[in-house]
C-alpha cells in the first residue's frame, strides 16, 4: 500500500499530533498506528527555531511564528486540520527528586486495587515546592507491602500498608504557560505536556535495555538531557545547560568565523576525536567582500569540537555517578538528538567514560517505508512525543467507549425506572465528556486543502 493510499483511508479520528518546540527548530508531526501496531507518519513540519534559548521559550512572538509556520506544512502534507497537539518541554529549569509515600489501608484483608496506587501517586502531586515550580510526572519505582519490598505491581496482593519510592520530575510553571501561550497563540489546545527526554527513551530505547540499565544522552542544541533507566523503571532524570550551539559558538570564536559558517564546518567536516584526522585537510572559507580567503585546518577543527564535547560527558559522567548507577549500566549510554550526529562522537564516548556507547534512532516504532528524514536522532524528540500522543488517545478513545458501553447497560436494565439525582449527575458529566472528546477528534476534510 503506497503512502498516498494509506493517507487517503485513515481514520482520521485516530489522528495523533505533537510539536517538538526546541532551541534550533521547531518541528510538528502528525502520524497514526496502523493495524501492526507501528506509527504511519503523515505529515511532517519543520522551521528553524528563533525564539528558544536553551530549551526555554524567550520570545513568544518568534515562537509563535514558527509553530505556525511548522504547523501549517504539517497540516498541508497529512491533508488534515489539527486541533490539539501533544507538546515536549525541556531546559535547565528542569529537576528531579525522590520520595517515599506512604498508604495505610482501611481493609487489610481485600486486594491491592489500582485505586490504592493511583491514590498514593495522587498524593506525591501535594508536595510542597520551591515558588514557581510545579510537578511534571511522577514515576513509582517499587513499592513495599507491609515486609514484602522490592515489588514492582502491588495490585492484586493484601496487606495494611503500602508503599513507595518515586522518582519525580518538576519544572518552572512560567515555562509551560509559555509553552501553553504560544500554542493557544496559533489556535491550538495543549492535550498534554511531556519531558522530552521521556519522549526521546520512548524512540530510541528498547525494553532489554531499560532492563539491563542505560543511560539516554540526548545532545540538543540547547541542553543535553539525561535520562537513566534500571530493571526498565526510569531512575534519574538531569539537564546539563549546553548543547551543540555551544560547540557552534566555540568553533565561531576559535576560527574567527560567522556563525553560519561554524555551523556548517561543525556538520559538513567535524569531527569528535582529533586522533582520528590522518589526513589533515585544509578547509577554505570565502572571505568578506575585498578580503582573503581563510584557511582552516580539520585537525584544528576537531580539536575545538573535542574539547567541548568531553566536557559534556563529563557532566554525563558525574551525573551517572551521583545516580548511584555507575556500575550498573549494562547496556552503557545510548547517543541521541542532533549532536550525537558528529563524526566518532560514539568512539570517543566510550573512550571518556568507559561505557559501551551506540547511536539512537527513532525507527523502531516506524511503520516501514518511512523517510530517512525522520529516521535521523534529530527527530528522536518529535518521534516519541508522537508515540506518547497516539498512547494517550487511544487510552481516552477507549476510557470514552467504556463510559457509553456503561450507559448503554444501565439503559437496559432500568429502562422503566427514573433515575436518581446521582444518575442524572453522572449522565450529564458523560454527555459534556462525550461532546469534548467529539470534538477533539474532529478533523477537517481533505477537500478544505
Amino acid at each position: 500500500m503506497n503512502n498516498e493510499h494509506f493517507k487517503s483511508n485513515i481514520d482520521r479520528k485516530q489522528l495523533a499530533i505533537a510539536l517538538d518546540i526546541g532551541t534550533t527548530k521547531v518541528c510538528a508531526i502528525a502520524g497514526v498506528k496502523n493495524e501492526y501496531d507501528k506509527i504511519e507518519v503523515l505529515g511532517v513540519g519543520t522551521v528553524k527555531s528563533e525564539g528558544v534559548s536553551r530549551g526555554v521559550v524567550s520570545n513568544i512572538d518568534k515562537t509563535v511564528r514558527a509553530i505556525n509556520e511548522a504547523i501549517q506544512i504539517a497540516q498541508k502534507n497529512s491533508k488534515s486540520k489539527f486541533g490539539r497537539v501533544h507538546v515536549g518541554i525541556a531546559g535547565q529549569h528542569i529537576k528531579s527528586i525522590h520520595h517515599h509515600g506512604l498508604l495505610v489501608r482501611n481493609e487489610p484483608e481485600s486486594e491491592i486495587s489500582e485505586a490504592d496506587v493511583n491514590k498514593l501517586i495522587s498524593d506525591m502531586y501535594k508536595l510542597v515546592l520551591p515558588p514557581g515550580d510545579k510537578i511534571l510526572h511522577v514515576f513509582p519505582q517499587e513499592f513495599t507491602v507491609d515486609d514484602e519490598s522490592n515489588i514492582v505491581d502491588p495490585i492484586g496482593m493484601s496487606g495494611v500498608r503500602l508503599e513507595a519510592n518515586f522518582h519525580i520530575i518538576t519544572g518552572q510553571i512560567s515555562a509551560s504557560r509559555n509553552i501553553m501561550r504560544c500554542v493557544e497563540k496559533v489556535g491550538l489546545d495543549v492535550a498534554d505536556i511531556t519531558l522530552e527526554p521521556i519522549a526521546s527513551s520512548k524512540a530510541v530505547l528498547s525494553y532489554e535495555e531499560k532492563e539491563a540499565g542505560v543511560a539516554l544522552v540526548d545532545i540538543g542544541g540547547g541542553t543535553t538531557d539525561i535520562t537513566i533507566f534500571k530493571d526498565g523503571i526510569i531512575r534519574h532524570t538531569s539537564v546539563i545547560p549546553f548543547g551543540g550551539n555551544v560547540i557552534t559558538n566555540d568553533i565561531k570564536e576559535g576560527c574567527t568565523v560567522m556563525k553560519d559558517q561554524a555551523e556548517k564546518l561543525k556538520t559538513k567536516f567535524g569531527s569528535a576525536l582529533s586522533e582520528e584526522i590522518i589526513d589533515n585537510r585544509i578547509i577554505t572559507i570565502p572571505g568578506f567582500k575585498g578580503r582573503d580567503y581563510k584557511e582552516i585546518s580539520e585537525k584544528n577543527l576537531a580539536k575545538i569540537i573535542e574539547a567541548r564535547i568531553r566536557e559534556i560527558f563529563d557532566y554525563v559522567l558525574w551525573e551517572i555517578k551521583r545516580s548511584g548507577f555507575e556500575n550498573k549500566l549494562i547496556a552503557g549510554i545510548v547517543l541521541t538528538g542532533g549532536g550525537s550526529l558528529l563524526k566518532d562522537i560514539d568512539v570517543l564516548s566510550e573512550y571518556h567514560t568507559g561505557l559501551s556507547t551506540r547511536l539512537g534512532q527513532p525507527v523502531e516504532l516506524l511503520a516501514h517505508g518511512y523517510s530517512t528524514q525522520i529516521s535521523s536522532p534529530i527527530y528522536s524528540t518529535a518521534v516519541g512525543l508522537l508515540a506518547i500522543a497516539i498512547d494517550n488517545l487511544q487510552h481516552n478513545t477507549q476510557e470514552v467507549f467504556d463510559l457509553v458501553e456503561d450507559e448503554k447497560e444501565d439503559k437496559v436494565l432500568s429502562d422503566q425506572t427514573v433515575p436518581s439525582h446521582d444518575e442524572k449527575q453522572k449522565n450529564r458529566w458523560m454527555n459534556r465528556f462525550f461532546t469534548y472528546t467529539r470534538d477533539f477528534f474532529e478533523a477537517t476534510p481533505d477537500s478544505e486543502f
